[in-house]
């Protein structure tokens, strides 16, 4: 679906993190839609290297952009030299920026800031000597256990990558006041869609729990799955989010969720139905109480004014335009 008339010929995108989830979507549509367009992924493509907690440092694989013929760039955000030879080498009208340490689980705070905050500073001095829009990932995760529906200006994060985003946030408020280019941050919801698979162990639930059923397996929740509530958006709307946030009313942060709450519970109720399947549910304690959300809802209402935003897809409409894929890769990846 095309979300802008706007003719996108002689333009030039950038998408940092544009090997990964978000970024790889954004690339094709992109392609599919505005051909005319010239577009740059630049990504720190997986090494292998690992952080302390076991998951990879970098998700970008080129799977992800199997089919996309856009200019590819394999490069760090936290190095200077990379970022200097990418200006020297383009000239933007935008930039996505996708890139960064997306892992809440991780502990290396240095790490965390330098990537998250400290490049994102670099990306926006760019735009600025540019002349180009700037639209970033955010995260719900700046609002921890902030009390539903979460608004922005009730932050309250509870992990460094939360708190990485919300000082993103809080630079761009800065950037905003003393330049006159356009910054829009979007704070993400619970995302899953087309392309998360190769974020492995952090991909969504959506994807895990289907994967556990196509393999005969009991799906596994956490006690009280029920009522623990997430606001779960399909990577459809993400796309148009960010597509609508080149021309916004007002530069600013904004949510980007369907403004509904649904349970882990839900999902595998809906997957069954798709995937019909009938297996048992198996429930595990919850070791992450304390560091967990049980209940996120998005306050759209200024993202419906602001961007001309309106969700598409309710939870059960998403899983059943993923389903398909879910079964491609469990039969090509996984089985």
């Amino acid at each position: 679906m095309r979300y802008i008339e706007d003719d996108l010929k002689d333009k030039t995108v950038l998408i940092t993190g544009g090997a990964g989830f978000i970024g790889s979507n954004l690339a094709f549509y992109f392609q599919n839609n505005h051909p005319d367009a010239k577009v740059v992924v630049f990504d720190s493509f997986r090494s292998g290297e690992m952080l302390s907690n076991g998951n990879l440092k970098s998700f970008g694989h080129f799977k992800n952009l199997l089919g996309f013929s856009g200019e590819i760039i394999s490069g760090d955000i936290n190095d200077k030299v990379a970022l200097k030879k990418l200006e020297e080498d383009y000239t933007f009208d935008y930039v996505f920026h996708e890139a960064a340490i997306s892992d809440t689980t991780a502990l290396e705070q240095d790490l965390m800031i330098k990537t998250n905050v400290n490049a994102f500073k670099d990306l926006l001095d760019i735009c600025v000597r540019q002349g180009a829009k700037m639209i970033y990932a955010s995260s719900a995760a700046t609002y921890g256990n902030a009390e539903s529906p979460q608004r922005v200006g009730r932050e309250n994060p509870n992990n460094v990558y939360g708190f990485s985003k919300l000082s993103m946030d809080h630079l761009s408020a800065q950037y905003r006041e003393k330049t006159d280019i356009s910054i829009v941050g979007l704070r993400y919801f619970n995302v899953y869609g087309k392309g998360e698979y190769f974020k492995n162990s952090t991909a969504s639930m959506v994807l895990q729990f289907g994967h556990q059923l196509l393999a005969g397996k009991n799906p596994k929740l956490f006690e009280g799955s029920d009522k623990i509530l997430r606001d779960f958006i399909y990577i459809e709307d993400i796309v148009q989010a960010n597509i609508k946030a080149m021309n916004p009313s007002e530069g600013g942060v904004y949510n980007v969720g369907t403004g509904k709450a649904r349970s882990f519970q839900s999902i595998v109720d809906i997957l069954q139905r798709e995937l019909g399947t009938t297996a048992t549910c198996e429930y595990i304690p919850n070791p992450f109480i304390g560091s967990y959300q049980f209940h996120t809802e998005a306050d759209i209402k200024l993202s419906v004014i602001g961007l001309g935003y309106a969700p598409a897809y309710e939870l059960e409409d998403g899983i059943k335009a993923y389903v398909s894929e879910i079964r491609r890769i469990y039969e090509e990846e996984v089985k």
